[in-house]
């Protein structure tokens, strides 16, 4: 052994606190024989040659273990403060159990192909939802598998946190691999003041962290939002760009017309960002100023053709982008490969009401007006547009008339353009008029394009939508093909048919006769995904009637 391993060795030993200046004394001797080397010093008390190297390493190894023997116990840290005390009921003991089972089928513990069992873990969103909505406290003991199934799933967060309360706050702050429960929390889990506190309010807006400001705004614009509105003005000057933006969404929340003058001024702000989402609130506003002049610059652009035989809407794009557009939001350079008169026509008719074009086409309604046909190859620009207003202006009149009939030979509708939007617009339809749509949709086109519109419709899904479906998979079953071109709806289907369904799906469990021109195999594989499809089903009625207690359990 040469000196240089034996300064590497004694280098790398771990240092310790040492309690007198003999042993500190000595430790450093020994680390600047090993820097030099044994040839050039040797170790003390030792002599030079080819044994020096081993008896460095043995004075070392006898030096570690003298540090550590004679290492003092620091003195002892403030214990923490106990956990606020969770006033709500705890869980029936069947749900317990149920909810340690659910906490236990983590990623990767089944390892292979499930077969038909259920996937626990993803009833586990739907179970925490129904926990909370009976105001239950999570068991303490499994707070931190709790935590952990969180931390890997951030859309488990928020019921998570919810069921876990004070006491999962109170143990995040201990662990740092779940401070995102901290960072989830409002105000990072501290405790605003009472709203009635001025003084208070003030001080922990001015010197609060920014997640405790976001989360005092946020209390106050819910219950004072002209008091929230002021404490934002008199600091908006200071705030830096992004916390602008953050704080300007939290108005997003309750606003009203009494907050324009506010989005105004903002529309002046140095960042482009913060302009844009100054723009796009007020455009929620239909009577503010910018809707208005939205509005003007948009029916300069869109009008009827009376020189046609038949009434025709005829489109003028811009010719320029000027600075009163780009003050109101309208950006001036377009995304690659997209004109700019039409990138800027667009976004003038996104931010314009839809109750301008009543008036500007002839007093016409929503439908007849998507129903008018377009010159020069504008209408897929034209009603895309209007798609988008239609969603960021909630208004159900415009939905219905570009989403169109269901059944319609064309599946996009005569104004959505695509399945987001499609989606989009359903979103501003109430739960039971969304679900007649979908399910109409499907009886037509079938599950191919039906995905992500089943994704905004509301759990557990109505009856003519889960009975349209289960048809729906029982023609793909007979179509012979394999189950897993529609593993996503089966998934969905898992998770949000209504439980009492089950007994519908009993005729489909067993293996179908396989066709001449059926895949091999395909009958037994979709038994098997049918029989997943129950199982889970019963399970979900059995996870819902544990979480109501019974007699005798508080």
């Amino acid at each position: 052994m040469n000196g240089a391993t034996a300064q590497e060795t004694v280098t790398a030993a771990p240092p310790a606190a040492t309690d007198t200046a003999h042993t500190a004394g000595a430790w450093e001797n020994l680390v600047t024989t090993a820097l030099l080397g044994t040839d050039r010093r040797p170790p003390t008390g030792g002599t030079p040659g080819r044994e020096a190297p081993v008896a460095l390493l043995d004075a070392a190894a006898l030096q570690t273990v003298r540090r550590r023997a004679g290492l003092r116990p620091a003195a002892a840290a403030q214990r923490p403060e106990p956990a606020a005390e969770d006033p709500r009921p705890a869980l029936p003991a069947a749900a317990a159990n149920r909810f340690a089972l659910l906490l236990a089928d983590r990623p990767g513990t089944g390892g292979g192909r499930r077969g038909a069992a259920p996937d626990l873990m993803e009833l586990l969103p739907q179970w925490l939802a129904a926990a909370n909505a009976h105001g239950y406290a999570a068991p303490p003991e499994t707070l931190p598998a709790l935590l952990d199934a969180a931390r890997g799933r951030t859309d488990l967060r928020p019921a998570a946190l919810a069921f876990a309360g004070p006491r999962g706050l109170w143990l995040a702050r201990l662990n740092p691999d779940w401070r995102f429960a901290l960072r989830a929390a409002p105000g990072g889990g501290a405790a605003l003041p009472d709203l009635d506190d001025a003084a208070g309010v003030q001080r922990l807006w001015e010197e609060g962290l920014f997640a405790e400001r976001v989360a005092l705004l946020a209390a106050i614009r819910a219950a004072r939002p002209a008091t929230g509105r002021e404490l934002l003005t008199s600091t908006w000057s200071a705030e830096r760009a992004e916390d602008r933006l953050m704080f300007l969404d939290s108005l997003r929340s309750g606003l009203e017309p009494a907050d324009e003058p506010f989005l105004e001024r903002a529309l002046a702000d140095r960042s482009r960002n913060v302009r844009a989402m100054a723009a796009e609130l007020l455009s929620t506003l239909p009577d503010s100023a910018l809707a208005a002049r939205m509005a003007v610059r948009a029916g300069v652009c869109v009008a009827i053709d009376q020189t046609r035989g038949d009434p025709t809407i005829a489109v003028e794009a811009p010719l320029e982008c000027d600075a009163a557009m780009e003050r109101d939001g309208v950006v001036a350079k377009p995304p690659t490969g997209r004109g700019e008169r039409s990138w800027w026509l667009g976004q003038l008719l996104e931010a314009a009401p839809l109750g301008t074009w009543s008036r500007r086409l002839g007093g016409r309604t929503p439908r007849e007006i998507v129903a008018l046909p377009v010159t020069d190859g504008w209408q897929t620009e034209l009603h895309a547009a209007w798609c988008r207003a239609a969603a960021r202006q909630r208004d159900a009149e415009w939905s219905r008339a570009l989403l169109g009939t269901p059944g319609a030979p064309e599946a996009g509708g005569p104004g959505a353009v695509s399945l987001a939007e499609r989606a989009k617009l359903l979103g501003t339809l109430g739960a039971g008029e969304r679900a007649d749509w979908v399910a109409g949709f499907i009886a037509m086109h079938g599950l191919s394009e039906a995905f992500q519109l089943l994704g905004v419709c509301a759990v557990p899904w109505a009856e003519p939508l889960g009975r349209a479906v289960v048809d729906a998979l029982d023609i793909a079953r007979d179509a012979g093909s394999y189950p897993w071109s529609f593993s996503g709806v089966m998934g969905l289907a898992e998770r949000c048919l209504d439980p009492a369904e089950a007994s519908r799906l009993n005729g489909l469990l067993a293996v179908p006769e396989e066709g001449e021109d059926a895949s091999p195999g395909a009958g037994g594989y979709w038994a098997e995904a049918f029989q997943r499809l129950v199982t889970t089903l019963r399970l979900r009625a059995d996870m819902a009637r544990e979480l109501v207690a019974p007699l005798g359990e508080p």
